[in-house]
């Protein structure tokens, strides 16, 4: 019996169907081994050696995989072909007990029949290097988390913690917001006219900016009574060729820009379509295709478009350091195109075949235009560009994607003029514009980036945008525009008339924004921890891996060299540095004249009257989601000094409005109750009575049962099931039970005889 291991069960069941009834695959669900989330669980002093142990989830797997291979003749580590890949056969090489006479590695890019039969006819030993590699990052990243975290504990926050990778990258979030933030928007005018030729009226624009107002008014007037012509026509031909086929980066950022799909979500349809045989590796640096694969492409595009469209040719991967020689993402089979019944998947599937398919296709021919047009006296000229396409090629399936959000668009349709023809202004008209900020980043935009600065790899981007998110450093979100005025200057029958406009600007749609922390942690990171928050020093580290999987570099003394230093540095800041608050000083509060400052508190960013060594304690007050203690003015901040706010009286008792830790609520005769969109500055009595006797009504109709002779225990019907409230406490009823059977001696019972189910939530929250 031969006994093949791969990391998920989708792959074992696809890979099952191409080997014989002499081959059992059976799969590892992924890692099986790792450094334990307790401690550092590496030897400092044993040149970094890592101290793993079996995933208690992975137990039963590792169980049932030594049984297998210890029945095995031969045991195939068919694990994917990258660095994390060959670290988990290299895991279950360990784990398992295996020796080098009955074990085999094998590997493949596409799980196809022919793929799987020649990986099988080639096996070859474990790669030592790539899994040095692997771990000297799992390595490095433990030390720089697990070091660098307790000092933002306790010199900026509680429960923070640092990454490598990730840190840097909220710090190009954070930079950018800065830049935005000291961006100063000037106006110009952008002028536009309507000429008419031949009885056919187009639109052509002034080829410079005018600076301000004056300058367009007295523009617009020299064009009264002016005598307008073609002044030259330029025709070029030109060509556009297609990108490569996909590689992980460009995937990832393609399917967020024409599919809005995340950087998670695109690696994890790709990997389905991997492990059900559809497409190749989705984790490459090529872009080279085989031999086969473009043979493939060729006898498709002959067949659906004709000769014409047929130009094979081989790309070359620019990616410095690229990891092993894959072939970039591609469908195993050209001919195919569906390949999942799931609607995500299709859409992947679909891109990916056709940015593979145009990869192999002929140039698009283009005629591009540019008419000018001018009149005597007149500096300026107009100018009308075009673009004709001539050939499609390529383009008669695919058009990559842009970031760019000022792409000039250009006409596909021209005006019928010769030069010298005399031209009739209709009209013109000159609309202020303002300069704008640079782009915050999208998903697409900041992997583009990563990979420019050499920053993590393809693979690690969707963990450490997904990281970052969830550690509330950054946030992906949408953001209303505001309203801005702005002039036009009409010249229509020779007279200029004013009007004011207005339009909406700055909305922003699944963007990247820096929070309060993010930032307070990007700063402090960056003063005290230069190396680690430098953009060169963390892709030379990309470089010191690809090293190790070379085996050009030791491991251990690639860590050894960064260690000592930054070890240091640790120390230093632990004991040197003050703490970092973000602190910002708004003003002086008209009452007591004391100091009003924004910064980040213990349970986040807070606005703060007073100071700590004042003999009257300092005032606080918790900042709504939507303010930064970066941007907040004072007057804000002084309204949020208004919470709490009592509303008024129900029954005799206080109904008051306040902002909490999850969000603004109202608290009536001891219980709260939330108010969701509703303004804790502005809601009226009525309103807060509303939500009230709706949410009493709620918890009326989720009452089983109640005891007169014991209010305090309740049995209620809960999001999960029937359950049992005592006081604070809630307890699980058990299997069997008829909630609505029960006693209150049975209850009583239960709770003498079981703990609370949300007593460890207590415990954690106390710490």
């Amino acid at each position: 019996m031969n006994l093949v291991i791969v990391e998920s069960p989708a792959k074992a069941k696809t890979i099952e169907g191409y080997l014989g009834k002499d081959f059992v695959v059976k799969s590892s669900y992924g890692h099986v081994r790792d450094l334990p989330t307790k401690g550092l669980s590496i030897d400092l002093e044993n040149n970094f050696k890592p101290e793993y142990a079996v995933m208690p989830d992975k137990k039963k797997v590792i169980a049932e995989l030594r049984k297998l291979s210890k029945d095995a003749e031969t045991v195939w580590l068919a694990t994917d072909e990258d660095r994390e890949g060959e670290a988990i056969s290299w895991h279950l090489f360990e784990t398992l007990g295996l020796t080098d006479e009955n074990t085999k590695r094998i590997v493949f890019h596409e799980i196809t029949k022919p793929a799987i039969q020649s990986a099988v006819q080639n096996p070859r030993k474990i790669d030592q290097n790539l899994v040095d590699a692997q771990q000297a990052r799992r390595v490095l990243d433990r030390i720089v988390g697990f070091e660098l975290s307790p000092v933002l504990w306790k010199k900026v926050k509680p429960s923070l913690s640092a990454g490598r990778v990730q840190s840097v990258t909220v710090r190009l979030i954070v930079e950018r917001e800065k830049e935005i933030n000291a961006f100063e928007s000037t106006p110009y005018f952008k002028v536009k006219a309507v000429f008419e030729a031949k009885d056919k009226s187009f639109t052509a624009d002034l080829s410079k900016r005018i600076e301000s107002e004056e300058q367009a008014n007295a523009f617009l007037q020299s064009c009264i009574g002016s005598d307008f012509s073609v002044t030259s026509i330029d025709k070029r031909p030109g060509k556009k060729s297609p990108s490569a086929p996909f590689t992980t980066s460009t995937l990832q950022q393609e399917a967020a820009r024409k599919l809005g799909f995340s950087v998670a979500q695109t690696m994890r349809l790709a990997q389905g379509l991997y492990e059900a045989g559809k497409i190749t590796y989705m984790r490459t640096d090529s872009v080279n295709l085989s031999k086969t694969a473009i043979d493939g492409a060729q006898k498709e595009i002959l067949s659906e478009y004709g000769d014409e469209y047929v130009n094979p040719r081989k790309y070359s991967t620019k990616t410095a350091n690229a990891q092993e020689a894959h072939e970039a993402i591609r469908p195993t089979y050209f001919n195919e195109r569906n390949a999942s019944s799931d609607e995500r998947e299709q859409k992947l599937y679909s891109l990916i075949w056709k940015r593979a398919i145009a990869s192999q296709m002929t140039d698009a021919k283009l005629m591009r235009t540019s008419i000018k047009i001018g009149a005597s006296g007149l500096e300026e000229k107009f100018e009308v560009k075009g673009e004709i396409i001539t050939f499609d090629g390529f383009l008669t399936v695919y058009m990559e994607g842009t970031d760019d959000e000022s792409t000039e668009e250009l006409s596909s349709s021209l005006p019928d003029v010769n030069e010298n023809d005399s031209l009739k202004l209709l009209s013109a008209e000159a609309t202020e514009k303002f300069t704008h900020h640079p782009p915050r980043y999208s998903e697409a935009a900041l992997v583009k980036k990563l990979e420019e600065l050499g920053i993590g790899r393809p693979s690690t981007y969707a963990p450490t945008i997904s990281t970052i998110q969830k550690r509330g450093y950054v946030e992906k979100t949408e953001r209303e525009g505001r309203t801005r005025e702005f002039k036009r200057l009409k010249l229509e029958n020779d007279s200029i008339n004013a009007v004011v406009d207005s339009e909406v600007t700055g909305a922003e749609r699944n963007k990247f924004f820096p929070s309060d922390i993010g930032v307070v942690v990007s700063d402090f990171l960056s003063k005290h921890f230069e190396n680690i928050m430098d953009y060169h020093f963390t892709a030379n580290v990309e470089e010191e891996f690809d090293n190790i999987s070379r085996g050009e570099t030791n491991w251990a003394a690639m860590l050894d060299k960064f260690y000592k230093p930054f070890h240091s540095s640790v120390e230093d800041t632990l004991e040197n540095s003050e703490r970092a608050t973000g602190e910002r000083i708004l003003g002086k509060d008209p009452v007591s004249g004391k100091p009003v400052l924004a910064r980040i508190g213990r349970y986040g960013p807070m606005i703060q009257i007073g100071d700590v060594s004042d003999e009257e304690k300092p005032k606080f007050a918790k900042l709504r989601p939507t303010q930064s203690i970066q941007s907040i003015e004072f007057d804000d901040a002084m309204e949020l000094f208004k919470l709490p706010r009592t509303l008024g009286e129900l029954e005799g008792k206080e109904v008051v409005a306040s902002e909490g830790r999850f969000g603004p609520f109202v608290r009536f005769d001891g219980a709260f109750y939330n108010l969701g969109e509703l303004d804790p500055l502005s809601i009226t009595l009525a309103e807060a009575e509303k939500i009230i006797r709706e949410k009493q009504e709620e918890a009326k109709k989720a009452i089983i049962h109640e005891f007169d002779t014991d209010p305090v225990i309740k049995v209620l019907k809960g999001r999960f099931g029937p359950y049992m409230s005592v006081g604070s406490d809630n307890y699980k009823i058990p299997k069997g039970e008829e909630p609505e059977s029960l006693t209150l001696e049975r209850c009583q019972e239960i709770v003498a005889n079981s703990e609370p189910t949300n007593k460890g939530k207590k415990r954690r929250a106390k710490k």
